[in-house]
């Protein structure tokens, strides 16, 4: 647990350094190397279940997709195509770089990879971008929409200990109790609606905390969702943590899992779409 609350506070650490320092660019490298080690730590778990995946060029053209607005509205680098390319690409290699058993594995899994992981972190990027005239904006909800997220781990973790008696989903993820979900979300609710109140006069006008709770709560549950598709994938793999790089916590993966689904839910949340 100690090594699991310090890498945690390292984490946030990270993340503020890198909006106070860097803003706007900051965020956006921060979501790129998010996309890029969570990629290629699936791809490793999809590897493990001999899916055979093209991992390293699909790790190349997953950052190119999660930064495809950035690089559009900064240099004016049309990247929005990326994902069509990637699936013509790996048509062509699977003809002759996989043997005839093992094709619709490696072209379904690194395609996967490609929407489930680089596209569905894109939408941190977009809610970044979205505010040029007004950048802190978009910053501030980006960090709105983690707090809001990663809380709802720390609300259903608590919780969980504390009164946790039905089990959620046994088979995928024995430690999860509805108690968990409920005080996971309570949390996050509490926390949008408190960033919503502290930051209220860099926020949207028509973002109240009231708003902001209504719609942590959704997040929040896609969130847990997100985390149990990982849950699904490591056991696929029959592997416990995606990674070591985080001290008790795991890898990379098991940091972002509950944020790829909760980013475009997020954003269309948030009024951006």
């Amino acid at each position: 647990m100690a090594k699991r609350i310090f890498s945690t506070v390292l984490l946030w650490g990270i993340v503020a350094g890198s909006l106070w320092y860097f803003r706007v660019t900051g965020a956006v490298i921060l979501i790129g190397l998010i996309s890029v080690f969570t990629l290629r730590e699936f791809y490793q778990l999809l590897t493990g279940a001999g899916l055979a995946p093209f991992s390293n060029l699909g790790i190349a053209l997953g950052g190119l997709i999660t930064l495809a607005p950035w690089l559009e509205q900064r240099y004016g680098l049309n990247a929005e195509h990326v994902l069509a390319m990637s699936v013509i690409i790996f048509s062509l290699r699977i003809l002759g770089e996989r043997p005839a058993e093992k094709r619709v594995e490696s072209i379904a899994s690194t395609i996967f990879g490609l929407v489930y992981i680089a596209l569905m972190l894109q939408y941190m990027v977009r809610i970044v971008i979205s505010t040029p005239a007004a950048p802190s904006q978009g910053l501030l909800l980006f960090l709105w929409l983690i707090a809001v997220t990663k809380f709802c781990d720390v609300g259903a973790l608590l919780t969980g200990l504390a009164i946790g008696r039905h089990k959620m989903a046994p088979v995928i993820s024995p430690k999860k109790s509805w108690e968990g979900v409920v005080g996971g979300v309570i949390t996050s609710m509490g926390i949008g609606a408190l960033i919503a109140w502290l930051a209220r006069d860099h926020l949207p006008a028509n973002f109240t905390p009231l708003y902001a709770a209504l719609i942590a709560a959704p997040i929040a549950a896609t969130g847990i969702v997100s985390d149990l598709v990982e849950s699904i994938i490591k056991r696929r793999a029959n592997i416990k943590d995606s990674g070591g790089v985080i001290p008790g916590i795991g890898g990379m993966f098991d940091v972002s899992d509950s944020l790829i689904l909760a980013a475009p839910l997020g954003y269309f949340l948030l009024g951006m779409a």
